[in-house]
C-alpha cells in the first residue's frame, strides 16, 4: 500500500496542518511516512501545499509527481493540481470555495469545508473538517488517532480542542457531494 496525497489551498487555511495530521496519525499506525511542506513567501493568503506519501514500505522519496488523493481547498488548488491526480484517484475538495468539472477516471467528493466552519463559528477550522473527510473517503488512519493528534496539537490552547475535535467529526460525518 502507498498512497500520496497533496494538500493544497491559500496560506492561513490550515494546509500544511492538514499534511502534518494525517502523517502524525498514519506514523501512530506503524506505517511509513514523509511530508513536504511548501508555501509562497506571502504565506496568509498566498498559495501553500504539502505533500504526503504514506506506505507500508519505507518510502523513498517525498517528491510527488502525479498524487492519488488531492484535498484542494481553493479553486487556484484545484485547477493546478486536479490534472496530476492520477487515473483512479480521488479529489477531495471544498465546494464552499471550488466549482468542481467533469474528470474522468477520478472520484471528486465535495464538501462545505468553509460553510461548515463558519457554522462552528471560526473558519479557521476548515481544515480541520477537511481532515474528517479526507479520513472518511481514504481509510488513511482512523478517526481515534486522528482525534488524539488533534489534542495533542491543541495541548498548549485547550480551549481549542473542543473546536477543533466537533469540525473533524461534522467533517466526518457530512453527506458527501459527489461529481
Amino acid at each position: 500500500m502507498k498512497v500520496e496525497f497533496v494538500f493544497a489551498g491559500f496560506g492561513g487555511q490550515g494546509i500544511l496542518l492538514m499534511g502534518r495530521v494525517i502523517a502524525q496519525a498514519a506514523m501512530e499506525e506503524g506505517r511509513y511516512v514523509t511530508f513536504l511542506p511548501s508555501y509562497g513567501p506571502e504565506m496568509r493568503g498566498g498559495t501553500a501545499n504539502a505533500c504526503v506519501v504514506v506506505s507500508d514500505q519505507p518510502v523513498a522519496s517525498p517528491i510527488i509527481d502525479h498524487s492519488d488523493v488531492l484535498v484542494a481547498m481553493n479553486q487556484p488548488s484545484y485547477e493546478k493540481f486536479g490534472p496530476l491526480v492520477r487515473g483512479g484517484g480521488l479529489i477531495i475538495y471544498d465546494s464552499s470555495l471550488v466549482q468542481a468539472r467533469e474528470r474522468a477516471q477520478v472520484r471528486q467528493v465535495g464538501g462545505a469545508f468553509t460553510e461548515i466552519a463558519g457554522q462552528l463559528g471560526n473558519t479557521l477550522v476548515c481544515s480541520m473538517v477537511a481532515i474528517g473527510r479526507v479520513i472518511r473517503e481514504t481509510g488513511i488512519a482512523r478517526l481515534e488517532t486522528v482525534r488524539l493528534q488533534v489534542q495533542a496539537l491543541t495541548a498548549k490552547r485547550p480551549e481549542l480542542t473542543a473546536l477543533n475535535l466537533e469540525a473533524v467529526e461534522r467533517g466526518y460525518n457530512e453527506q458527501e457531494v459527489q461529481r
